[in-house]
């Protein structure tokens, strides 16, 4: 990863998106349920509550992200900047029939794709070039990122194989989970409990 042109360190804190009905084949335009804008809103009042000031908020373009982290950015006056890169991984190029199946099938074969779909591998590598143009963007900085179950997961096992198939089964819709990097290196992962209690995908 390129370092940044900076020593100070730059804190990422990514936002899983809270939770969204799920619609067939409308991944990009499905927004937040009633219980997500709510878990939304609650982590907004969380992260309000961190020493650090918040500098940017970014996000995949996704509407369930964008919707997330937007109550963020209004507390602090700024606007959402979308990033493709932080969208979530494409399992498939349409609705599978056993998620279950298809899923635990990329992430058993790391460079297995179905028709259509991203590798886990090619996944992580889209994620980690979104995170290096963040830090680049913004050293020295703290940065809200509203992203993905998936996506975040294959982020953090980049820094850390204990993030794995199992840790994304658990994670918690939202979730909150922040890097503190410097010269571009992870230097501390932290959890942060958004106060809100869904799990899903």
């Amino acid at each position: 990863m390129t370092a940044s042109p900076t020593t100070d360190a730059t804190t990422l804190t990514f936002v899983r998106h809270a939770h969204s009905p799920y619609v067939p084949n409308r991944e990009a335009e499905r927004g937040l349920s009633g219980r997500g804008r709510r878990d939304a809103a609650q982590v907004a009042d969380v992260l309000a509550r961190d020493d650090r000031t918040v500098d940017a908020v970014v996000s995949s373009p996704y509407a369930r992200a964008v919707e997330t982290v937007q109550p963020i950015a209004e507390a602090v006056g700024t606007s959402v900047v979308t990033d493709d890169g932080f969208r979530e991984r494409a399992l498939a190029r349409s609705h599978v029939e056993d998620f279950e199946v298809a899923i635990e099938r990329v992430w058993s074969e790391p460079t297995f794709a179905w028709p259509g779909g991203e590798s886990n591998d090619g996944a992580q590598v889209r994620g980690l070039e979104a995170v290096e143009r963040t830090l680049e963007r913004w050293p020295g900085d703290h940065v809200i990122v509203g992203t993905h179950g998936n996506l975040l997961a294959l982020i953090l096992r980049a820094y850390d194989d204990r993030y794995d198939f199992d840790f994304w089964r658990e994670m918690a819709m939202p979730d909150v989970y922040q890097v503190s990097y410097r010269c571009g290196t992870p230097e501390q992962i932290t959890r942060i409990d958004p106060g809100a209690r869904g799990t899903g995908d």
